[in-house]
């Protein structure tokens, strides 16, 4: 697949103080000339209106298969000069311009460009386009970057029996001269190249509409059975009155689709009227309401997206982060406020802030506000601190200006930059104006640097008839690590929790402060009784590591599942996890107590999380001979005893069962597992529906248990997309040398192996029960990496790169082949990941030796 060229932040400046655009019309013809789908290529053609400065010189960009001709200005250009590296040369360009590009755009099968997949089912073809960071060049050929917003009228040609999307609605369709069907779609508002859209195929469809927007949801054809469009549309319509009323903007795009696609790189995509999410969203098996709450704040996201990146755009990738933080914070306050699911703060707390603690401490950390000097810097930093680092601190910052006075701002925000481009400075200004707070220091501090602080309370008590109060009361906040040390403003309330009269542990008592410096006193404690437990972060409303005092430790450890309300709680399992991975806590410790508090968590979102957590403990954090002997058979037994004693087909027992599936088993719970999955010795409650039946067979399959003749029975009873997917991940996980070294081999040299297809055998080669069987695969690591970075496209070298570092070989020699392999020259993007899985090993051998101790 042709590379995308490595647009740098200093050609696109140069480009935008050069030209401004007003105006594509884009035509694309998805037919083969008889009115069948194309297969490999298709022609498309743009013409851009434009001004620049006169005389100046810019280029376009393109990558595809040709270009065939370009005129500018009625002048024919030579466009042999055209690649997809370097795009095509405009020179001598004129104050007002129109440019007339066209070429033969490329299909990928990598979820990049427009994608091309053939249902298995009923051989029909789909496509979507997906563009973000700079992909919308290889659909047409364009000025592919944020800044440089226009209008945008699409005609495309395709299949009469298809269904086509773009980002305006449609406004007339009529038969095409070659076969087919011509679609023309309304002209946009200005919008940025990365949010066009082109979605094509017979897509089923149920439309709906409220407050004046038409809606569509949209899925394959073999997909529709399953497609809840009454719970999403319900969603949808939620999430619509609360962005009018919050954000004082009403929906600026028109018409709005919802469009589940297959083989999806990401979670969604805020293409403007046009969001495209991956297919698995569309649940064919039980899925636990966890799920259905991580999918409405996907919903939610997106749509956040439509005010916050859409209508007003970052002029540069410098302000990604800004981007995708905001909408990660409005869609958690849209759920709390306008959905079923009011406790997602819950959520945020153990799934997003989670994320950012991991990535916050790698050595790859950076700060929220990123120095994006090119497209290759931005495309490994759409991670845990662009999204979820940046939403805890937006959470924090509307916490210190005040809440009302945040959506004020964003309102004044919204106004006056609509359909423009906007910097961070913007958005300070105007919450400087609304709130009267001074944000400039408040920005340097949590914007430009990196780590954690870590605040603990101290404290004197003293008995005072009966009761034990505080005499003294401080903060202690340490300085940000990794970092240079820096001690930030935070706004945080500390609470205090005892027993209430059922005996579990309530709230009594919160006071909410400014915690500046190293020791702030907190006096309004001083004088009250000091009650089991102190929390410090109550609430979660600002972003650092809390530790517990060794009384509130003992407190948890004996009783977290007594704790009433889930935010709390959630906070304390993660002060408890976090110890765990800063090896302050022993990992046998932590599988101790997380063994005690799953019995009562009621929160299926945490109890997934500590469920994965549990295993990562076992697998990684502990000392291995004492894992292999007690620790897995002793975190197998708490799996199983959930899955008997959990209420009969809860969302409790099919968690505990699935993370089973993925843990290292003995003989006696593979056969109970094979008994489950035959029905011949079933779960009472537990439902085997096709996707459980898959992820059953895969833990027989790692163990040696099934093998190739029921991954192919299970293969011939599902026949779908999905289907290909789960037995390209159980056959990776069958326990040979030589099937590993197979499945390695693929990944490593099959450039032509399908995205989705690739996450699939990537996720299946690693096993907790199967390190044996990858230690040979260390080295050659290393040697190829390398290799493949330069041969894919960044988005599917990653996944390699990622995905096959042997974080199984928990030993100082991975950690030392890392090291020599970073003394030699290759790409920053690529020694930042190997950086990272580097960083993880070391983590894992810090906690095994305390776990030892």
């Amino acid at each position: 697949m042709a590379q995308s060229p490595n647009l740098t932040r200093d050609q696109a400046r140069e480009r935008s103080a050069t030209i401004a655009t007003a105006a594509y019309e884009v035509t694309i013809d998805l037919t083969d000339g008889a009115g069948g789908p194309s297969e490999k290529n298709y022609p498309t053609e743009a013409v851009i209106t434009f001004t620049a400065t006169r005389g100046a010189s810019t280029f376009l960009d393109f990558v595809g298969e040709a270009l065939t001709s370009a005129t500018l200005n009625g002048r024919a250009l030579d466009v042999s000069g055209w690649s997809s590296s370097t795009g095509l040369v405009l020179d001598d360009l004129a104050a007002d311009n129109e440019l007339r590009v066209s070429g033969v755009g490329l299909y990928t099968n990598t979820g990049e460009g427009l994608h091309r997949f053939v249902d298995p089912v009923d051989g029909a073809v789909y496509l979507y386009s997906q563009f973000e960071t700079a992909d919308a060049k290889r659909l047409y050929p364009c000025f592919d970057q944020p800044d440089l917003k226009a209008r945008f009228t699409f005609t495309v040609t395709a299949p009469a029996d298809w269904q086509v999307i773009s980002n305006g609605a449609t406004v007339s369709t009529e038969p095409a001269p070659g076969g087919g069907t011509r679609h023309a779609f309304a002209t946009t508002e200005p919008m940025s190249t990365y949010v066009t859209a082109l979605v094509a195929g017979p897509y089923h469809v149920v439309r709906d509409h409220h407050d004046g927007i038409d809606l569509g949801l949209f899925c394959r054809s073999t997909l529709a059975e399953h497609l809840d469009a009454e719970r999403l549309f319900t969603q949808t319509k939620q999430g619509f009155d609360f962005y009018h009323q919050a954000f004082g903007v009403r929906y600026p795009f028109g018409k709005y689709d919802q469009l589940f696609v297959p083989e999806f790189n990401a979670g969604a995509m805020e293409n403007a009227g046009a969001v495209t999410f991956r297919e698995e969203y569309v649940f064919r098996s039980r899925v636990t309401r966890y799920l259905y709450e991580r999918r409405c704040e996907t919903v939610l996201h997106e749509m956040a997206h439509m005010w916050f990146g859409d209508l007003v755009t970052m002029r540069w990738w410098d302000d990604l982060w800004l981007n995708e933080s905001f909408a990660t914070w409005a869609s958690v306050v849209a759920q709390v406020s306008a959905t079923e699911y009011s406790s997602a703060w819950t959520t945020f707390a153990n799934v997003e802030k989670s994320w950012a603690y991991v990535q916050d401490q790698l050595p790859s950390t950076h700060p929220i506000a990123a120095d994006m000097v090119d497209l290759a810097a931005v495309e490994v930093n759409f991670d845990g601190i662009t999204y979820a680092k940046g939403a805890s601190v937006l959470k924090q910052l509307a916490a210190y200006v005040g809440f009302e006075e945040f959506l004020a701002g964003l309102r004044d925000y919204f106004a006056a930059h609509a359909f423009g481009n906007a910097t961070l400075t913007d958005l300070l200004d105007a919450l400087e104006r609304t709130s009267g707070r001074d944000l400039r220091t408040w920005a340097q501090a949590w914007l430009q640097t990196t780590g954690l602080n870590t605040i603990s309370a101290d404290f004197d008590v003293e008995r005072v008839d009966g009761h034990e109060v505080f005499t003294r009361f401080e903060l202690v906040q340490s300085g940000a690590e990794p970092g240079a040390g820096e001690r930030r403003p935070h706004r945080l309330a500390v609470g205090l929790y005892d027993r209430d009269e059922a005996g579990r542990l309530s709230r009594v008592h919160r006071v909410e402060l400014d915690v500046t410096g190293e020791r702030t006193p907190v006096p309004d404690l001083v004088g009250r009784a000091c009650g089991a437990l102190v929390l410090v972060n109550d609430d979660d409303l600002t972003y650092c590591k809390a530790r517990l005092d060794p009384a509130s430790l003992e407190t948890a450890i004996a009783a977290i599942g007594q704790v009433a309300e889930s935010l709390p709680r959630t906070l304390l399992w993660s002060a408890v996890w976090e110890m765990t991975r800063d090896a302050l806590m022993r990992a046998r410790d932590f599988i101790a107590l997380a063994s005690r508090g799953l019995v009562t968590e009621d929160q299926v979102g945490v109890l997934q999380r500590v469920l994965m957590q549990l295993q990562v403990a076992v697998g990684s954090y502990a000392e291995p001979g004492w894992a292999a002997a007690t620790g897995w058979p002793s975190v197998t037994a708490t799996l199983r005893e959930l899955a008997g004693s959990a209420p009969a087909g809860s969302d409790t027992q099919l968690s505990a069962v699935q993370a089973l599936c993925s843990a290292r088993l003995d003989d006696a719970l593979l056969a109970e597992i094979a008994g489950w999955r035959d029905g011949s010795a079933p779960l009472p409650g537990l439902t085997v529906d096709t996707d459980l039946s898959w992820t059953l067979l895969g833990a027989l399959v790692a163990h040696g248990a099934a093998g190739v003749a029921e991954i192919e029975a299970a293969e011939q009873a599902d026949p779908t997309a999905s289907g290909q997917r789960k037995a390209t991940q159980v056959r990776a996980l069958i326990p040979t040398a030589q099937n590993k070294a197979a499945v390695w081999d693929r990944l490593i040299h099959d450039d032509t192996m399908a995205n989705a297809l690739q996450d699939a055998a990537i996720a299946g080669f690693t096993h907790p029960a199967q390190t044996h069987l990858l230690q040979p695969f260390v080295e050659p690591y290393f040697q190829v990496v390398g290799q493949v970075w330069e041969r894919r496209s960044s988005e599917v070298a990653q996944k390699v790169a990622v995905g096959l570092f042997p974080r199984w070989a928990i030993e100082q020699s991975t950690v030392d082949q890392a090291l020599a392999w970073a003394e030699h020259d290759h790409p920053t993007a690529l020694k930042r990941l190997v950086s990272e899985g580097r960083s993880g090993v070391e983590r894992a051998l810090r906690a095994r030796a305390a776990d030892a101790s």
